[in-house]
């Protein structure tokens, strides 16, 4: 038996080891023992969902605001662009950003009646908010869709050296999954539970592997440069035999204590 602690500072990485080749002779599997890194993964990104689009002259002309990469919660979304706006010289008290908690929308409640919002634009933070590609205007704006706030919804650690996992159907060199559960810029302490799972490996030269991080669809997890530490156990695979042993033992005890 033998562990790797394998490092890096970005969701797809190699790392080298000095000639580790195993048994040809055996089998081996491997689980993953733990994961370390700072839950830094962005809901806001250039180039896709970080254009605010507002006109203070009801419609006739048009100012952008463009928000930073970065993980953001709603109230940091409103935030962030009324101190844009108020960059801009305007009003900052014209709209209110807030969530529909028993909706899981968003509400937008624009005061100044000259005041209007433009989500159809190219890269538009309407999506991340729940609205459609719409203008809106004066008054109390709910969203159509469902926040979608938290654009991850699994992280998947994959690994080259494993075979005889599957996601969505397909085979994958998936090692392990799974969500964090601590806030944005908190470090992610994973360690599976209640018991590791293993997978045989695909080849006996593990010199070389390559881990990379995706989520629920298969696209790279940005890490925005965090490192991510993780470890793996390899282990030789039990012979048949030895399994069915153990298995019977489990039944003459099952059997003996009548449970």
């Amino acid at each position: 038996m033998v562990s790797f602690i394998l490092s890096g500072n970005t969701s797809d990485f190699i790392t080298c080891h000095d000639s580790v080749t195993l048994d040809l002779n055996k089998n081996y599997e491997a689980a993953l023992l733990s994961l370390d890194t700072y839950n830094s993964i962005p809901n806001i990104t250039v180039n896709k969902n970080n254009i605010f689009t507002y006109s203070t002259d009801d419609g006739k002309t048009w100012k952008t605001i463009t928000l930073n990469t970065g993980a953001y919660e709603l109230q940091a979304i409103n935030n962030e662009i009324k101190r844009q706006i108020i960059t801009n010289g305007d009003d900052e008290s014209a709209f209110n950003l807030s969530a529909n908690i028993s909706r899981l929308t968003s509400i937008v409640n624009i005061e100044n009646p000259s005041y209007k919002i433009d989500f159809s634009v190219d890269y538009s933070i309407g999506s991340v908010l729940g609205f459609n590609k719409v203008t809106i205007s004066h008054g109390y704006n709910e969203s159509s869709n469902i926040v979608n706030i938290m654009q991850v919804n699994s992280i998947l650690v994959n690994i080259d050296i494993i075979m005889g996992s599957y996601v969505n159907g397909s085979q994958s060199p998936t090692l392990y999954s799974f969500y964090p559960n601590v806030s944005p810029g908190y470090k992610i302490v994973e360690r599976p539970n209640p018991s590791l799972i293993y997978f045989p490996l695909s080849r006996h030269d593990i010199s070389r592997m390559r881990v990379w991080l995706t989520d629920q669809n298969g696209t790279l997890i940005d890490l925005r440069g965090e490192t991510v530490t993780m470890r793996i156990h390899v282990r030789e695979t039990k012979p048949e035999h030895d399994i069915l042993k153990e298995l019977l033992n489990i039944s003459k005890i099952i059997s003996k204590y009548n449970i």
